[in-house]
């Protein structure tokens, strides 16, 4: 493959794809019975094996897709911004969630979509890691999941790039968010597989673990929130 110059290392990841029909998983079952469209903006690990996962919705009404996420158990659901024909929430994961789980097989899911009761997921494996055990483990544990493709592609995309991080943490976040988004950056925070905990990083600045959380995942919604009121 030939191309422009990435941030990572050269070595090529692993794309897959698996695909989901008639699932009781939120972001397909929503898109049924809401006969609207999911789609992934961000995925974020929190404490204690929980993920945050923001979700853009069109065509539905944001009560409704609260309303209906709530009824799936080990997931919250709380609306970040509305938009015109829909909005961003912010799902928040605990147990029995695809992505969750190949995320913790060591995958990354890049693109999670719901739409007509129909899902898919995109993830980036890691030259490293055992793709083939990671595949199918995931198929044997998930038998809603088929696999629909994978390919090689070079680097692997960070969670949130230096870039992006820059262009809003200036107008849009207090002196103390900002300065807590970046140590836990700098430190390896939103590095995939992670190089350091929420702990750890709440040990450099001098605060509390709950202090830490508090902080970052309020300049997590707000930049998330004003990237897409940008676009």
């Amino acid at each position: 493959m030939s191309g422009g110059t990435t941030d990572g290392d050269g070595d090529d990841v692993l794309e897959v794809e698996f695909r989901f029909q008639r699932s009781a998983y939120p972001f397909v079952r929503v898109s049924a019975v809401a006969d609207c469209t999911l789609e992934l903006a961000e995925f974020l690990p929190r404490a204690d094996g929980e993920y945050a996962e923001f979700f853009t919705v069109t065509d539905a009404d944001p009560e409704r897709i609260t309303a209906l996420a709530a009824e799936h158990e080990g997931t919250e659901a709380s609306l970040v911004e509305t938009y015109r024909d829909g909005g961003l929430f912010e799902f928040l994961v605990s147990d029995d969630c695809p992505a969750r789980r190949l995320a913790e097989l060591g995958a990354l899911p890049r693109t999670v979509r719901g739409a007509a009761g129909r899902g898919s997921i995109v993830a980036e494996i890691p030259t490293e890691a055992d793709a083939a055990g990671i595949v199918g483990t995931f198929l044997e544990e998930t038998p809603e999941a088929t696999l629909a493709s994978k390919r090689s592609k070079p680097s692997m995309t960070p969670l949130l790039s230096r870039a992006t991080l820059h262009r809003t943490l200036e107008a849009e976040l207090t002196d103390r968010q900002r300065e807590v988004l970046q140590t836990a950056f700098e430190a390896g925070y939103y590095d995939w597989p992670r190089e350091c905990t929420g702990e750890e990083v709440a040990s450099k600045l001098g605060i509390s673990s709950a202090t830490f959380s508090e902080h970052v995942h309020a300049a997590e919604r707000t930049l998330i929130a004003t990237l897409f009121d940008e676009r």
